[in-house]
């Protein structure tokens, strides 16, 4: 429940996931979910054992991660905008599901409010960082990744039922309303350094 709850917010990542499954097939949506549920997972681990060191050095180095994510992210979103829709070796072209995967777990790990979202679960129910509940802890982060996956398979099962209703014009539409909504994730990574 908890890697469900922490995905299922529709942000950048979302939008992306969305756009990737009605442009190039469920396939290419699901490969860019699970590398959002990869870097969960990863942000689980450092939360679930109790990794300090690690998690405080990415909090403090969090306007870089901003910075780094909300240029992607412009980049990303200018991209898409631009971008004609897609055929069927378009995702190929686009580094097709491993390029997918990458730059997905590479946009959730510059957040690092997910680590925050996942101290902050963690403690509250207690249980984070507890010495000698590795196998525990181990668990927990399995079933972080889990949920994660399970709502990116829901999300691009749901999308993907669309995909064959929507035309050459309406994936102009979906590129032009994803590639403005991921940019304005973009500018807000930015402005939040404000």
């Amino acid at each position: 429940m908890i890697g469900f709850s922490i995905a299922a917010p529709v942000g950048p990542i979302g939008v992306l996931c969305i756009r990737r499954t009605l442009a190039s097939g469920r396939a290419a949506g699901l490969a860019s979910g699970l590398g959002a549920a990869t870097a969960d997972a990863f942000y689980g681990a450092i939360a679930g054992f109790g990794l300090t060191f690690v998690s405080q050095l990415l909090i403090s180095h969090q306007a870089w991660l901003r910075l780094v994510g909300g240029g992607f992210l412009c980049y990303l979103g200018v991209k898409t905008f631009l971008s004609r829709p897609a055929t069927v070796g378009a995702a190929a072209r686009e580094g097709g599901l491993p390029g997918a995967y990458g730059t997905t777990f590479l946009l959730t790990l510059t957040n690092p409010l997910t680590i925050i979202s996942f101290a902050a679960i963690f403690a509250g129910l207690g249980l984070g960082g507890a010495s000698g509940r590795y196998l525990g802890a181990t668990a927990l982060v399995g079933g972080v990744f889990l949920g994660s996956a399970a709502w990116w398979l829901a999300l691009t099962g749901a999308v993907s039922v669309f995909r064959a209703r929507i035309d050459g014009r309406g994936l102009r539409s979906v590129n032009r309303i994803s590639g403005a909504i991921i940019t304005a994730f973009g500018l807000l990574a930015f402005l939040s350094l404000l």
